[in-house]
């Protein structure tokens, strides 16, 4: 894909018997549960949360009131290691927990093949974690890769690409806008009902992230959310790149939406930075997106700046065309992607049953549907919202996806022995495999890392490990020196004293 890709999965956790208000020691003790090799010590030093793309820093992140419900004071005095949990395991993922809910970061990949993978290999490790926690404390565990709990709360799947520094930040604000409201057409996850009481008649929509938006830009992730996130943290050369951070969008479960939703937004990247700019201007991208969610056929129409509407399926054949015209002889991966891409469109406009065996909106709409029909219920009837949540149950055993996974009836992108390797190795082109090496052979001497800097404690002194800039060439020659040393002085002379 040309650039470091990433995703970010805050799992939902129910723990029988628990109460809400102490999911966020269970959600702590299930990533306790792993036992792996790993290393423990996360460093927060080359991160700044409030600090703005667009050229200054917020005063403060905004808080949802409602996650009072997962602080309640339990008299326990923990240390802040002991308070937040976190593994960086031997496939350069990070394992860790965000309040009430398991996360899983999985390494920087530069192909969609393996993104793919080591997503599907963080819910293996969170689902063999709770699983082990289950059996210490006695109780049933389940874990959904969703966003919403179905009471006024969401978290969230959190997408980064690397972005050159060079596109001035306002200017992607403009062209990303237009291309993210219509996504969910093919990226959406799919939900039954709406979050908003004010609404009634909507049964079920495309999104289940789109319902919690009420900005278009800031470094917000928790309340007051925004379509744009504007935090600038690059986890790089910050002179010559950017991560854009992309919290709008949905958890899927089929491996094909993830490959399009990734694939198609880093294409658009690319786009941009062979300087495409879309003429496209919403009147109001936080009232689109919800509207494009909540209409289950088209034409989608969303209303434009100048007063006119356009619609959804016209929007993203925009960016499609873009992209086809730059980068049709690319690779085979960009082919698959431009290929797929128009595919979808063309099916959303003439039958979108037929995306049923791809696209998780169409694939839970059309389970539920058979279940509403054989059991003569209604869409208003609460056994769905059970259903809708056990299409996301990560057991391979009992969720709904899976299941129709295993009847073929889902398209699958990558394949369980890639999947088990990914639990296991980094992708091998970029620097999550140094990390990882280091994490498998020398983890016992590691002070603290983070994505782009390692601290080993070698002979009482402290020594860094840089990988900030490592890239191509230079990732596969730290990669042979961490290797081929069997001794952490070995490696501290070939690398660090170099």
């Amino acid at each position: 894909m040309h650039r470091l890709l990433g995703l970010e999965t805050e799992y939902g956790l129910y723990v029988e018997g628990v109460d809400v208000s102490d999911l966020a020691d269970e959600a702590r003790a299930v990533v306790q549960s792993f036992s792996g090799p790993c290393a423990k010590r996360w460093d927060y030093r080359d991160e700044d949360p409030l600090k703005d793309a667009r050229g200054f820093r917020a005063t403060q992140l905004t808080f949802n009131p409602e996650d009072i419900k997962y602080e309640k004071p339990t008299g326990k005095h923990l240390s802040a290691r002991e308070d937040h949990v976190d593994h960086i395991l031997t496939n350069g993922a990070r394992l860790y927990h965000d309040h009430a809910h398991p996360e899983y970061s999985t390494p920087e990949c530069r192909t969609l093949a393996d993104l793919v993978a080591h997503d599907k290999a963080g819910e293996r490790i969170v689902w063999a974690c709770a699983q082990t926690r289950a059996r210490q404390a006695h109780r049933e565990i389940s874990i959904y890769k969703n966003n919403t709990d179905f009471h006024g709360m969401s978290y969230g799947t959190h997408e980064n690409y690397l972005v050159r520094r060079d596109l001035p930040f306002d200017w992607l604000i403009t062209a990303l806008l237009p291309f993210f409201v219509t996504r969910p057409l093919f990226a959406g996850a799919g939900k039954v009902g709406c979050e908003d009481s004010r609404v009634q008649g909507v049964p079920f929509q495309l999104s289940q992230r789109a319902d919690f938006f009420t900005e278009i830009c800031s470094v917000d992730t928790l309340h007051r959310r925004p379509l744009i996130n504007a935090r600038d943290e690059p986890h790089t050369d910050p002179r010559m790149y950017r991560r854009l951070h992309v919290i709008m969008g949905d958890a899927n479960m089929s491996e094909y939406a993830t490959a399009l939703k990734v694939g198609t937004t880093s294409l658009v990247l690319s786009a941009f930075e062979q300087g495409f700019l879309p003429t496209i201007v919403l009147r109001d991208p936080v009232r689109a997106i919800k509207e494009v969610s909540r209409h289950l056929s088209g034409p989608w129409l969303v209303e434009l700046d100048d007063g006119r509407t356009m619609g959804a399926i016209e929007i993203q054949r925009t960016y499609l065309k873009a992209a086809q015209e730059r980068f049709v002889e690319r690779d085979d991966e960009t082919k698959w992607i431009l290929k797929e891409w128009e595919t979808v469109l063309n099916d959303l406009e003439t039958d979108s049953s037929r995306l049923a065996d791809r696209v998780d909106w169409a694939a839970k709409r059309q389970l539920l549907e058979s279940f509403i029909e054989s059991e003569n219920l209604s869409w208003q009837d609460e056994a769905l919202f059970s259903l809708d949540l056990e299409y996301h149950n990560i057991d391979p055993e009992r969720g709904l996806y899976y299941a129709l996974e295993q009847q073929g009836a889902m398209r699958r992108f990558v394949t369980d022995q890639k999947v088990r390797d990914a639990t296991e190795h980094a992708p091998s082109d970029t620097r999550a495999c140094l990390r990882g090496e280091c994490v498998r052979k020398f983890g016992k001497f590691i002070e603290a890392l983070n994505w782009g800097r390692i601290w080993l404690n070698h002979e009482d002194k402290i020594v860094e490990i840089n990988l900030r800039n490592a890239f191509d060439g230079r990732v596969k020659d730290l990669y042979r020196e961490i290797n081929e040393s069997s001794t952490l002085a070995e490696l501290v002379r070939k690398i660090v004293q170099k």
